[in-house]
């Protein structure tokens, strides 16, 4: 274990460096609401530096050859795996997600993203064209140059590198912002790529807050392209300073995810998975499915299986490998949540389960705990249905039909995902068509493929990551005719 005073220092040009103002922000471990480090609170100069240590490396990689960028990323992969155990520490420390979920999730996904992304540099194709005249029209893709990845904290190791890969597959130097308020493993990241041996300044990690440093990111007029997963209104903000610059924006935004369950669904897979949805990572992920549909009929008995599988989820220190239910990422986040379960109480809801802190005794008496909480008889046009709470916090609401439950769904400004249970092959395939969400599943819920598009429509983002979607979104197509 690492002391109290962990300083951590920007990562530029293959070296940590500190931040230019010498100033540092506190993290905060949330299981114990103590600080266990420092990191830099960066702004427009630290992003300077590291733009211009990104645009001397960007040529040299871009020309690299797609299979000598794959063995790279696979060597930063195999790094990864050679250190999870201690990257999981890290960033159960850092978030308070457990550390069997960081053990079993986040640090394999953050290999698997680089290993994935490898292949893609070396499959990633060019179209051809037999034209007129005796013509040969090629469509060739070439890399941006340098580009901004913007990551969230409550993934912080496994969308940083969600995003960074392909950029880096595609042949671009990159300038990524982590969060501050999870830092570690992105810190880590960077004595990571230089043991793997991704030449200086191609990889840069500025850390501060998005007001400061991402602000100065994106506004960065050497920044070709910016990647940014997180809340609606940041990536309005995001837009709008970069669009009158034309850069290419991909926003994977906020989420308000239904759970639609009939009554000809597995019932007993229906349950467990909707419990799974609602309440992985403490309810802090976007793809979270916090608004449970169920068909009246079934609704009773729905609703007795669903409240007994969350009562017995056990909410604990991060540490214990028993725990299901970690700490809420600050006391920031815990009073925002809070505020909306008293949100559904004014509301008319009726609290069925949770809806208070969980007290834990010794080290972690002063985390940021909730149980998970259950609210029914709520409108589903009420705030709590349609604002992101982003925690642990859900409803269950009855429906008469497939129209209607469609409309539930369909009616919240956002269109992230949504996950349909059904036995009914046409019915499941009518959901698939008129929801609208960038993702549906059908009698499951996260089965994620590497290689298909992941975004969402409305105020759920624009653009989309994954696959071949993302090696377009870091590259400009360009067209050369040969005659």
């Amino acid at each position: 274990m690492r002391s109290a005073s962990l300083r951590l220092a920007n990562f530029i040009d293959g070296d940590y460096t500190a931040p230019c103002n010498a100033h540092y922000l506190p993290v905060v471990e949330p299981a114990t609401g103590q600080t266990f480090a420092e990191v830099p609170a960066s702004h427009a100069a630290d992003v300077d530096i590291a733009v211009a240590a990104a645009r001397r490396a960007a040529p040299a990689w871009a020309a690299t050859a797609p299979s000598e960028r794959a063995r790279v990323l696979r060597r930063i992969a195999d790094e990864i795996d050679a250190r999870a155990e201690s990257l999981a520490e890290e960033e159960s420390r850092d978030s308070g997600k457990p550390v069997s979920v960081a053990r079993s999730i986040d640090i394999p996904r953050a290999a698997a993203n680089f290993r994935h992304f490898a292949a893609q540099a070396e499959t990633f194709a060019s179209e051809s064209h037999d034209g007129e005249a005796r013509t040969w029209n090629i469509t060739i893709r070439q890399a941006l140059g340098v580009v901004g990845c913007i990551s969230p904290w409550n993934l912080p190791l496994y969308l940083l590198t969600w995003k960074i890969a392909p950029a880096l597959a595609a042949g671009n130097a990159v300038v990524a912002k982590p969060s501050e308020v999870t830092p570690v493993s992105a810190w880590l990241l960077g004595d990571i790529v230089r043991h793997a041996g991704l030449p200086s300044g191609v990889l840069n990690i500025v850390h501060g807050a998005g007001a400061k440093a991402g602000a100065a990111l994106v506004a960065h007029r050497d920044i070709k392209a910016v990647s940014f997963t997180g809340s609606t209104a940041t990536g309005a903000a995001i837009a709008a300073v970069a669009a009158p610059q034309f850069k290419k924006l991909s926003l994977e935004l906020g989420g308000k995810n239904a759970t639609i369950v009939f009554a000809d669904a597995d019932f007993d897979r229906a349950v467990s998975e909707s419990v799974r949805a609602a309440f992985s990572n403490q309810g802090q992920i976007c793809l979270c499915g916090s608004r449970i549909l169920v068909e009246r009929s079934l609704l009773p008995r729905f609703r007795e299986a669903f409240l007994a599988q969350v009562a017995a989820l056990h909410v604990g220190d991060p540490r214990d490998p028993h725990t299901q239910i970690g700490a809420l990422v600050s006391a920031e986040h815990l009073a925002k949540v809070e505020s909306y379960i008293a949100v559904a109480h004014d509301e008319g809801g009726r609290l069925l389960h949770g809806g208070q802190r969980a007290r834990l005794e010794g080290r972690c008496e002063n985390g940021y705990f909730l149980t998970p909480t259950v609210f029914d008889q709520l409108d589903s046009q009420c705030r709590v249905n349609q604002e992101e709470i982003f925690g642990p916090v859900v409803t269950l609401t009855p429906f008469d039909d497939d129209t209607q439950a469609i409309g539930f769904a369909n009616a919240t400004q956002y269109g992230l995902a949504a996950s349909v249970w059904t036995r009914d092959l046409d019915r499941a395939q009518r959901c698939a068509r008129e929801l609208q969400a960038g993702i549906v599943w059908i009698n499951c819920w996260m089965a994620r493929d590497l290689r298909t598009p992941f975004g969402g429509v409305k105020a759920s983002g624009v653009g989309r990551e994954g696959g071949l979607e993302a090696m377009r979104f870091f590259t400009e197509s360009k067209n050369v005719a040969l005659g």
